[in-house]
């Protein structure tokens, strides 16, 4: 017999440098080669714009397929009487800390006071990007019924598509259970196409996040070239304002849950670095979903079951960080045009930006549509040629920033809230957190 050859050594790739190198690694060098390229060139930087836009298509292009196949599996991976109990928890879990959110902003906003010195008069020629219409809450709640289920996903509406595949998931954990072998066969094949859907685009994932540094260098370079010199006076002390908002509510908020519950915080900061920079670049709730997936179970160890229903449902509806950018902005721009809010404006500032945070997509941006919401609901209608519509226009310059910041902080209450969950339910994997 023939002495067997040793496999001969696999050839070193021209890309070896950057594919086979840390990921997060390359994303952060990403991230501050942009900021630092954005600042340096400004304005004139604007044709990386399209390389940016690419990263963001990419992961947008799989939401629709990610959330259809995930909340089906999930929904039908367990019994409808666990599949309550883990509904409640978690909405109730987005409700209750978008509700102490929208208070920290409100608390960083009265301390910090930004507004001052500005003196705002009604402004005439204000753009039609701030005249846009918010859905009433009561259409909010018809619209999660949809009236065209493929309608609703080729047009990208989120809210819809998740209610329906839950209902879908939740028929096919009935059938799976019935004794009738014809009807639990032929469940059992629906849910092996959607678990099977669901692995797939997982993969391509996989490949997408390669591309990931050169979109996030891309993004970034963009945001600091256009928006850099906007973040001065008193706009620079609402991105101040803001941004301590949204690091108290992580660490105190999220923490404090998660050590109250025996689980360690620094450890679980550390296993999301991936999804927090993922979206605090893409600005996308929604386009961060398979990253947080990935995350929730490969580092966390929570089980599928729980994650594929709680993270889909947290892009859409959990929106604690965009409550902190509400409170602040808010508090902004009554100072500004010399109408601080009362105790009862703010105490109506929280009960909106809570209700309004269910109809707001987790895509770039939606945060400064639903601030027109929480405006009229004390009385600061954004109308064009008026103060309040000048002091918003202000915020729209920043918006870029705040929204990196805010973006951050809802994906990091989705894992939160999932992790929290799945330990209630005993779905997670407490043995790797030490």
């Amino acid at each position: 017999m023939s002495e067997q050859k040793p496999p001969a050594p696999r050839k070193k790739g021209k890309m070896d440098w950057y594919f086979k190198s840390n990921l997060l690694v390359r994303i952060f060098l990403g991230l501050i080669l942009g900021a630092v390229i954005g600042l340096i060139f400004g304005d004139a930087i604007s044709w990386l714009q399209p390389f940016g836009d690419l990263f963001i298509r990419l992961l947008t292009m799989i939401v629709m397929p990610i959330i259809i196949a995930t909340l089906v599996v999930g929904a039908a991976s367990i019994s409808p009487a666990t599949l309550g109990k883990v509904g409640i928890k978690i909405v109730l879990f987005y409700l209750l800390t978008s509700a102490f959110a929208v208070f920290i902003g409100l608390l960083s906003g009265n301390i910090f006071r930004p507004g001052r010195g500005l003196d705002f008069q009604a402004a005439e020629g204000i753009t039609d990007s701030i005249t846009r219409e918010a859905p009433s809450f009561v259409d909010t709640l018809l619209n999660l019924v949809p009236r065209n289920v493929v309608g609703a996903v080729a047009d990208g509406n989120v809210l819809p598509v998740i209610f329906f595949a839950i209902l879908f998931g939740i028929g096919i954990s009935y059938l799976k259970a019935s004794k009738e072998k014809r009807v639990k066969d032929a469940a059992d094949v629906i849910f092996k196409f959607f678990d099977a859907t669901a692995e797939v685009m997982y993969l391509i994932v996989g490949g997408i996040m390669q591309y990931a540094p050169i979109g996030v260098f891309a993004l970034i370079a963009v945001v600091f070239g256009d928006q850099g010199a906007e973040a001065a006076g008193p706009l620079g002390v609402v991105t101040f304002a803001a941004y301590l908002g949204y690091i108290v509510h992580i660490v105190v908020i999220y923490g404090g849950l998660l050590t109250l519950n025996k689980l360690k915080a620094g450890y679980f900061f550390k296993s999301v670095r991936a999804p927090m920079v993922t979206a605090f670049v893409t600005r996308s709730s929604g386009g961060t979903l398979p990253i947080s997936m990935k995350a929730a179970e490969e580092n966390l160890g929570v089980h599928k079951n729980v994650y594929s229903f709680t993270l889909p449902l947290g892009a859409t509806i959990n929106m604690d960080g965009t409550a902190i950018y509400q409170g602040v902005c808010a508090i902004f721009i009554g100072i500004a045009i010399g109408a601080p809010l009362t105790i009862v404006q703010q105490l109506t500032v929280i009960l909106t930006a809570v209700l309004a945070s269910i109809g707001t997509a987790g895509v770039p941006g939606a945060g400064a549509i639903m601030l027109l919401m929480v405006l009229n609901s004390v009385g600061m209608p954004v109308e064009p040629g008026t103060a309040v519509a000048a002091a918003y226009a202000m915020i729209l310059g920043i918006d870029a920033i705040l929204d990196m910041g805010r973006t951050c902080v809802n994906v990091t209450g989705d894992l939160t809230g999932s992790t929290l969950v799945a330990k209630s339910e005993k779905e997670l994997d407490t043995a790797r957190w030490g």
